[in-house]
């Protein structure tokens, strides 16, 4: 799938090829991801890389409300079956997301219990597992092949930004060659892969943020996140924002409008086989440092995350144009 440069766009008019198909076609139906929180760290916050995690991080503000390390993997598992039946009733296949700082950072004995106990709750069908490029080994990805013989399994990496500039400046303590390295090595073992990407870190132009969709076509991801940059409270960005004024400035601030332009920008410039998951973040407002900055509708109420696929389709269709409409090309 890689390389292919066939368009695989959904049945439903969409311009991009959704996540959600890209699993229906694998399922035969719905497939859920239900969050959980293994109770894991992060070798940014415990000295082995670093302390103080990446500048951006306040992981609680992207929790569902039953993702709670108070509770067991299980009962997490069964608070979420519960809420998404109720929001999504065609869901009958789930997967486990571990999505909680890095879910590969413990000894092998301790991820495999923690993983077994998500398998083994009726409806359960497989495992994303969310982590970073340095956090695994070839220890590691033999276990999540061994259970990917049984389950489906993928694996979910934060890439954050193609720009090593971009990485040490929001202390994420590792490399873009690291990702491109960890990607590798789990492909090669047969796991699907997703990377993680932040919009309007700082430093980054636009320009920049639709450069890098070349170095990340030349990745054989099989799905891909997008979400755009949010200051959340008490976080060292933050802290950042109000004490260094060139942080502010240079940071990219979307409205809405230029935001869905800069996703078509790089939407047509991707591989068309790749699985877009997500295409922007939503955190409750409470968490946010700048309210005023939230995505907002004409008439002022908060755009939801769901809405934003659907205006990027508006906008596509109103450009005559699809996922991959510019992949391969040099210049329109």
């Amino acid at each position: 799938m890689a390389n292919s440069k066939e368009q695989i766009l959904p049945d439903n008019g969409s311009r991009f090829l959704t996540y959600a198909d890209h699993m229906r076609r694998l399922f035969g139906g719905r497939v859920q991801k239900l969050s959980v929180d293994a109770g894991f760290t992060c070798p940014n916050r415990d000295g082995r890389v670093g302390t103080g995690g990446c500048t951006f991080c306040l992981n609680e503000a992207f929790n569902p409300s039953y993702c709670r390390r108070v509770a067991t993997i299980k009962e997490q598992i069964e608070e979420g079956m519960a809420f998404h039946r109720n929001r999504y009733r065609k869901a009958s296949k789930y997967l486990a997301y571990f999505q909680t700082f890095s879910n590969t950072y413990a000894s092998l004995s301790e991820l495999q219990r923690k993983y077994a106990e998500a398998l083994s709750c009726p409806g359960v069908v497989g495992l994303v597992i969310g982590t970073r490029p340095d956090c695994v080994d070839d220890d590691v990805l033999a276990l999540l092949t061994e259970i990917s013989t049984k389950h489906f399994v993928a694996v979910e990496y934060g890439i954050e930004s193609c720009y090593d500039a971009t990485l040490h400046r929001i202390n994420r303590g590792h490399t873009f060659n690291d990702a491109i390295r960890a990607v590798q090595l789990t492909v090669d073992r047969g796991l699907p892969v997703g990377g993680h990407f932040i919009l309007g870190l700082p430093g980054e132009s636009r320009e920049m943020l639709v450069s890098q969709v070349d170095a990340i076509n030349a990745m054989p991801l099989t799905s891909i996140k997008f979400h755009q940059l949010q200051v959340l409270k008490g976080t060292t960005l933050h802290r950042q924002c109000l004490s260094e004024p060139q942080f502010e400035t240079s940071m990219l601030h979307f409205d809405i409008d230029s935001y869905v332009a800069l996703v078509c920008d790089i939407v047509e410039r991707l591989r068309p086989d790749l699985a877009i998951e997500r295409l922007a973040g939503e955190v409750p407002p409470r968490y946010q440092a700048f309210q005023e900055r939230s995505f907002r509708r004409p008439d002022g109420s908060l755009l939801r995350n769901e809405d934003i696929p659907r205006l990027v389709n508006i906008e596509l269709s109103r450009r005559g144009s699809r996922q991959g409409r510019l992949y391969g090309k040099t210049e329109e």
